[in-house]
């Protein structure tokens, strides 16, 4: 069988894997039963409105602070009282730091209720801002297809299986009383296996790549488990989970679904490197074929060292500027950091950061390793390099 044939009977049959997989999860999705909806953030009745008109404007005192106020009329997008038109204040009662005035044109997210008198009271809640999201999403597709040409086409394509993986496989398991550690884990290396693959093809690199990605996961996943029992983690740090254990009735393994978000957040950083690993252990390789797996392991560990400080240095800052809101409110409040540290939801981030870093720091020499030694063997590999693909591609 030629190496050509071979390619295009694997595409065939992951295709048909993804599709035995996530087209059942996908119709099972849209066929779902409707069911009442709980809106978290915002009320029920709370529904897009467009600005029509601006009726009036000026500057308001509220206490010791003058700020601008707008009256405005909208018309409302969606629900019962769609098409209808109704004057709101915006400004009038809340003071607002950051006044941003309205224009016609604007969406607006309303609250509509009803009083006991029967007339409809129509109040501003926030910005509508799904249009910017989709905007900012079209252009990273577009500039994503522009920069990486079809890698980047496939990319984009990674990502949607991730999500779908995500949203179709891993949430389900959880709700359906899966254990979270254990379907994160098939779930995760099952999209980043097919991700890499989608993205940078079969070949001998995408393979090293993907074995040490899951040696690295193994590893990140078995620290995880020992230092969230070390630290006695529960689970709690963050309040969303109480509100998820009352809708579970506490049937949710809450320490679980910890460990598998630490999983989850690793990957998004480790298949950059651990793919950005493998390719320059493969191109060292070309350009030296003379090479022993010493000096090939030693030149790509010094490009893994300095990747590894800037990844994990990217990593901390992440976290760091997430925090950057609580950390200025405990520098406001003069707390006592050493104690701060003890707090769960504190102690959570922290092993979360510490134990992805680890993990990561596995994975440059595991992957290197693997490289090297498939690299300067593959001569040896006799037939069955048609079917590994090449080494670089």
């Amino acid at each position: 069988m030629s190496r050509k044939t071979f390619m295009i009977i694997l595409r065939v049959v992951a295709v048909l894997i993804l599709a035995v997989v996530l087209v059942p999860k996908v119709i099972d999705y849209f066929n779902q039963p409707e069911i009442e909806q709980t809106i978290i953030g915002y009320s029920s009745n709370t529904v897009p409105a467009v600005v029509t008109e601006i009726i009036e404007e000026g500057e308001v005192t509220l206490g010791e602070v003058t700020q601008p106020y707008q009256i405005v009329e909208v018309q409302v997008e969606e629900g019962e009282y769609s098409g209808l038109f109704y004057e709101i204040e915006y400004g009038t009662r809340q003071i607002r730091n950051e006044m941003i005035l309205l224009k016609v044109g604007d969406k607006l997210m309303v609250t509509i209720t009803t009083l006991p008198t029967g007339e409809v009271s129509v109040q501003f809640t926030d910005f509508y801002r799904n249009n910017s999201l989709l905007l900012l999403l079209g252009i990273f597709i577009l500039a994503s297809v522009v920069i990486s040409g079809w890698k980047g086409v496939r990319s984009v394509l990674g990502i949607l299986l991730s999500l779908a993986v995500i949203i179709l496989i891993i949430l389900p398991g959880i709700q359906a009383g899966k254990d979270p550690l254990l379907i994160s884990i098939f779930g995760a290396f099952f999209f980043m296996a097919f991700s890499l693959y989608l993205v940078y093809g079969w070949t001998v690199k995408t393979h090293a790549a993907v074995l040490g990605s899951l040696v690295a996961l193994a590893i990140t996943g078995l620290l995880a488990y020992i230092f969230v029992n070390h630290a006695h983690l529960t689970g709690y740090g963050d309040e969303n989970m109480f509100y998820i254990s009352q809708l579970t009735n506490n049937t949710l393994n809450v320490r679980s679904l910890l460990l598998a978000g630490v999983l989850i957040g690793t990957i998004g950083v480790l298949d950059d490197l651990v793919i950005s690993q493998a390719s320059a252990v493969f191109e060292l390789f070309r350009n030296n074929p003379g090479q022993t797996f010493k000096e090939l392991f030693r030149s790509a560990m010094n490009i893994g060292q300095d990747h590894i400080a800037a990844t994990v240095n990217t990593l901390v800052l992440a976290y760091a500027g997430a925090a950057l809101p609580m950390l200025l409110l405990f520098s406001f409040s003069n707390v006592n950091f050493t104690m701060a540290l003890n707090l769960e939801f504190i102690a959570e981030e922290i092993v979360r950061t510490m134990v992805g870093s680890l993990g990561l720091f596995a994975a440059v020499p595991i992957t290197t390793a693997l490289s090297a030694g498939i690299a300067v063997n593959y001569r040896n590999f006799g037939k069955i390099k048609t079917y590994l693909g090449p080494l670089n591609e």
